[in-house]
């Protein structure tokens, strides 16, 4: 056997190798996405939890994603902030209204979306609701990290998000002390405001889930190299002889 003839054998088996790798990654990493999404699931069906509830998981396990709560407070609306979003494929704002507690502490609450002309307070007077009310939503975790650096940087002067910055959000919502305000989010549910906006319930839970088809991609891409390889180095093979 010639040494080119080894060098092709090599360069086949080591890509192979990592081709079978990156499968093996993907069927992993498909595992890991299914019990998450039927973790996700699980917590949305289930019971409203109290506000005091949440908290005590949060003490526990730092983890309340998803789940449902119901908490009472009254919205302060001067102080709302801006994350920009998108919804039925039109951009707009998710509004992100401090809602104060009985305590005088604060949770950071997403009402939901308004288009970009509805920003403006002055154009959804009916969805400025004072008082008192109820709210039903789902508890999100903080983040914490921009999630990657294409992502503009906030404009906290304007008081818009462009990721949801924990940290940023809570001092402007606690008016500088952070500790006023609660250590995790909430995303309102479903709302029925006359006028529209904000709206509520908007909150993406269906998870894309391509992790099944990259693996089989891999694995045929190594099952091509070796048929194509070995084809390749038979032929070699008969013309030298």
């Amino acid at each position: 056997m010639n040494r080119s003839t080894l060098l092709i054998i090599a360069a086949m088996t080591i890509s192979i190798a990592i081709l079978a790798t990156l499968g093996t990654w993907q069927v992993a990493r498909l595992k890991w996405k299914e019990d998450l999404v039927a973790r996700i699931n699980a917590r949305v069906a289930g019971e409203h939890m109290s506000l005091q509830q949440v908290e005590l998981l949060w003490s526990q396990r730092r983890d309340v994603d998803y789940m449902p709560v119901k908490l009472n407070g009254i919205f302060d609306h001067q102080r709302e902030l801006y994350y920009f979003n998108t919804w039925n494929g039109k951009a707009g704002w998710d509004v992100i209204t401090p809602l104060m507690l009985s305590d005088n502490r604060v949770v950071l609450l997403n009402r939901g979306f308004v288009p970009t002309t509805f920003r403006d307070k002055n154009n959804r007077q009916s969805g400025l609701i004072d008082g008192v009310v109820e709210i039903a939503g789902l508890a999100r975790n903080p983040v914490l990290e921009k999630p990657n650096s294409l992502i503009p940087d906030n404009q906290l002067v304007q008081r818009e998000f462009f990721w949801k910055s924990y940290s940023q959000m809570a001092k402007l919502a606690g008016m500088g002390d952070i500790n006023q305000v609660l250590p995790f989010m909430i995303d309102q549910g479903k709302t029925n405001i006359e006028g529209g906006y904000p709206v509520g319930g908007t909150t993406r839970i269906n998870f894309s889930n391509n992790h099944l088809q990259y693996a089989v991609t891999w694995y045929g891409l190594g099952l091509a190299l070796f048929t194509i390889g070995s084809a390749f180095l038979y032929s070699r093979r008969i013309q030298s002889a």
